[in-house]
């Protein structure tokens, strides 16, 4: 299957937003949450969360909004849980299958947390050349895995829920 490109995020990054604002942002309103509340909700996580070098801001963009489609505010919602959490594994599989992992020291080779890491990633036009790879590529992973979900729910939910004629 053929998927047009969705540069709609990688557009907002290329605009001077954090990799986890731009990816947030791209998904948001499908599921009620305003463009101005995502891109602060978002703005830590950019840099491995803080440019520490952690979890990819892609990645933590598509988690907020993998919680957005699935997650639940009640405490005892377990099976919600659940559910998140595999479609979560599900992302992460894939992004680190295609990328070949989640981190960000990892996925651009340099810790961009310290000055000359951050330094080098500048030189080598890694924020321009690198870094909107991992933000389309985690839109497409994401909007992939919730086709997926997609078509294995119709399934779930007839044997969850009683059919009424």
């Amino acid at each position: 299957m053929h998927m047009t490109k969705d540069k709609k995020a990688s557009d907002t990054f290329a605009q001077g937003y954090s990799c986890s604002q731009a990816v947030l942002s791209a998904r948001c309103e499908k599921y009620g949450l305003d463009q101005k509340t995502a891109l602060t909700i978002a703005a830590g996580f950019g840099g491995g969360m803080g440019r520490t070098g952690g979890a990819c801001g892609a990645v933590t963009g598509v988690i907020s909004i993998i919680g957005l489609h699935a997650g639940s505010d009640q405490a005892g919602d377990t099976k919600a849980k659940e559910n998140t959490y595999r479609i979560v594994r599900e992302f992460v599989a894939e992004f680190e299958e295609e990328f070949g992992s989640v981190n960000c020291k990892e996925l651009l080779g340099c810790d961009i947390g310290s000055p000359t890491g951050y330094d080098q990633a500048r030189k080598q036009g890694m924020f321009e050349n690198i870094c909107p790879r991992f933000v389309d590529g985690a839109i497409e992973i994401f909007d992939r895995v919730m086709e997926h979900d997609e078509q294995q729910r119709p399934a779930q939910d007839q044997t969850d829920s009683p059919t009424t004629q």
